[in-house]
């Protein structure tokens, strides 16, 4: 027989110690003996979560329903259901639990921060601002809460808001690495206005800190570039992300076969029939980072017809959803067989489904993850009539750019951009799954030179609307008026005017991209001296 105080104590334990396989098996003891105790149902499916497991998911999103069931009042029960659900890419879900959750005023700083973040993931960048703002309110002395406040700020258009939010972060604690790096993002610096000299004395100070190595050395890198100071640059923006390799360690082999396993599965052009969903609403923006699809997002979403969604990651969640596959799908070397028994048509619909309310406010909406390039062939036949316009800019201004710029560090899709070489091999698949899909996908791309979009953003924007099928909006030409929230660091970019200033920027780099240039000219991409 159990003796239920003492295990329930011993369970508590192992949670506060963050022990997370004692606190499952913990939990399972006392559930076979008190089946409907709210908090063993919280524990166990915080244990399942923070495994971080996919295969173990499913009992995380179980137990933790089953927690909010029996105490439908505990605001840290149904907050941490939302950030299950987020995790799951169930955002549509994830936000409404988050909403049900702030209804029951939650006074904690965690608990609001935890549905800040669910919020920013769902693309919330409003409901995620007020969770957080509360958070501040409540713990002030808490340096995350105003990073994460800062950020979304930031996102907002209140650049100042975030930079004084930044700066009481780094007040708090210095070594909050990430607040350097966004306040260096926040806007161009000057020689007059930069912060240059504090970040070179904590990375004297803390230079054995691997998460001050490449943070530091970035933004280090980013206000250098600012500054026109390239070699430095160039020098910070290479340690920096040789710290990021040693922590996140890539193999060009991977990316490479899958490619290859994404060609394989479209050997051809469809001959039968669309079967998939009829809308006509999404307009999906794609490309390689860096390379303006933010920019045509702004000018897209001006149009009084269009609304962007941000970059969504409901397309390769519902297609992993619906391959049944356990393990990522994209890592399957037989994409057919994985995917032929999907329901094109439940899959286009289940996709659009899960984008509201993102989307349904306007006749369309964007999508601008982009690398859904990747899923271009599955977007084809989930959404016949969906519109794609895949962003290209120069070649080595499109690897310069991906080097200089730290990701998100929790999507395995960016571990290539550590490294000039491997930019350069990921690069050029990127260049021969868009030339497959422009033979297998006859018509369905529009392929559009960041270039021309700067240099004539008029005739661009004429060009993607008449693909798009949407009349001339003047508005189109004044995205930096656009309000709508830009959910990215380097926000200021567009909101101010278009420039020409960021075409040919390699070049400022021309001395270290020897390797670089001789790589793509390899392939029959530039020309190298």
């Amino acid at each position: 027989m159990i003796d239920s105080t003492r295990a329930y104590a011993k369970l508590v334990a192992a949670f506060d110690q963050h022990d997370w396989p004692r606190v499952q098996q913990r939990a399972a003891q006392l559930l076979s003996a008190a089946p409907d105790d709210a908090r063993v149902h919280f524990m166990a499916g915080v244990a399942c979560m923070e495994a971080r497991q996919v295969q173990r998911m499913p009992k995380a999103l179980e137990h933790l329903l089953k927690a909010t069931h029996l105490e439908p009042r505990r605001a840290d029960y149904v907050a941490q259901y939302a950030r299950a659900l987020a995790l799951t890419r169930r955002f549509r879900e994830a936000r409404l639990v988050a909403d049900r959750a702030m209804t029951l005023s939650p006074d904690d700083a965690q608990v609001l921060d935890t549905l800040g973040m669910v919020y920013r993931q769902a693309n919330a960048l409003m409901q995620s601002a007020n969770a957080f703002r509360r958070a501040v309110a409540l713990a002030p002395g808490h340096a995350i809460a105003h990073l994460n406040l800062a950020y979304s700020l930031n996102a907002l258009g209140d650049a100042e808001g975030a930079e004084h939010e930044l700066e009481a972060c780094i007040r708090i604690e210095p070594r909050h690495w990430y607040a350097h790096l966004l306040l260096a993002q926040l806007q161009r610096q000057t020689g007059e206005h930069n912060h240059i000299a504090r970040m070179r004395e904590l990375l004297q100070a803390h230079g054995e800190d691997p998460g001050a190595q490449l943070l530091l050395n970035i933004a280090l890198g980013k206000e250098c570039d600012d500054l026109a100071d390239y070699p430095a640059a160039f020098g910070h923006y290479t340690r920096g992300n040789a710290a990021g390799r040693r922590m996140r360690p890539y193999a060009s082999a991977r990316d490479e076969a899958m490619f290859d396993a994404l060609i394989r599965a479209f050997p051809a052009v469809d001959t039968e029939a669309p079967a998939g969903d009829p809308t006509h609403e999404p307009i999906f923006v794609i490309g390689m980072p860096r390379t303006g699809t933010t920019l045509l997002d702004r000018i897209l979403s001006s149009h009084p017809d269009v609304r962007s969604a941000g970059e969504l990651q409901n397309f390769p969640a519902q297609m992993q959803r619906a391959s049944g596959c356990t393990t990522a799908l994209l890592g399957e070397a037989d994409l057919a067989a994985r995917t032929r028994h999907i329901d094109w048509q439940q899959l286009g619909a289940a996709y659009l489904a899960s984008t509201r309310p993102a989307s349904g406010g306007t006749p369309r909406f964007i999508d601008k993850m982009p690398h859904n390039f990747l899923y271009a062939g599955f977007i084809a036949r989930a959404l016949p009539n969906a519109k794609i316009v895949c962003l290209r800019r120069d070649p080595l201004d499109t690897c310069v750019g991906n080097f200089r710029h730290l990701f998100e560090n929790e999507s395995g899709f960016y571990d290539y951009s550590f490294n000039l070489d491997d930019i350069g091999r990921y690069y050029l698949q990127f260049d021969r799954l868009m030339a497959h899909w422009r033979k297998v996908l006859p018509g369905r791309i529009l392929e559009l030179p960041y270039e021309s979009l700067v240099e004539n953003t008029e005739a661009a924007a004429r060009d993607v609307l008449a693909f798009c099928e949407l009349p001339w909006d003047d508005t189109c030409l004044r995205s930096e008026t656009n309000t709508a929230p830009v959910n990215t660091p380097n926000a200021w970019q567009v909101r101010t005017p278009i420039y020409q200033r960021a075409i040919g920027h390699w070049r400022h780099y021309e001395p270290q991209l020897r390797d670089l240039r001789w790589l793509l000219a390899s392939a029959g991409v530039g020309v190298a001296d």
